[in-house]
């Protein structure tokens, strides 16, 4: 029998079971019927973030930045490449912190741009600064 996974809609943050050999099919959510997954880093806010953060069974990557950071900005289009590349394995996300000062807070974000990368209900690993691609690809697969 195959694993069935929950998935959370980038939409509308409904939870959907997905088996598992059903993730690089392109499923759609059951509730708003959109692409679970788009190749685009999801926004998350206070009144999103710990759905996804616990009811997705795949890991979650968030990118903790804010509008007026240069490295931020730089690093902006490499984080949507590795989007594409990482999906549907990992669920990337940004959260503006500039915006959501409280996601900051509780996570003690002291510079951005800083990774978080979120398995299971729980942060696994954490890693400040901007990076490219390859090596957002390459430091997220070394970590699961």
């Amino acid at each position: 029998m195959n694993a069935a996974l929950h998935v959370v809609c980038p939409h509308c943050s409904a939870v959907n079971r997905i088996p598992e050999q059903r993730l690089e099919q392109k499923p759609n959510c059951g509730n708003c019927h959109q692409a679970l997954f788009t190749a685009h880093p999801t926004a998350l806010t206070s009144a999103n973030f710990q759905t996804h953060v616990e009811r997705n069974d795949i890991p979650l990557l968030v990118d903790f930045w804010a509008p007026w950071c240069g490295p931020c900005l730089m690093m902006a289009p490499h984080y949507a490449e590795a989007a594409g590349l990482l999906e549907p394995r990992v669920r990337l996300a940004k959260v503006d912190t500039q915006a959501e000062q409280a996601l900051g807070a509780q996570f003690n974000i002291r510079s951005i741009p800083t990774l978080a990368l979120f398995k299971d209900g729980r942060e696994v690993a954490r890693q400040p600064g901007a990076m490219g691609t390859a090596d957002i690809v390459r430091w997220v697969q070394s970590r699961l």
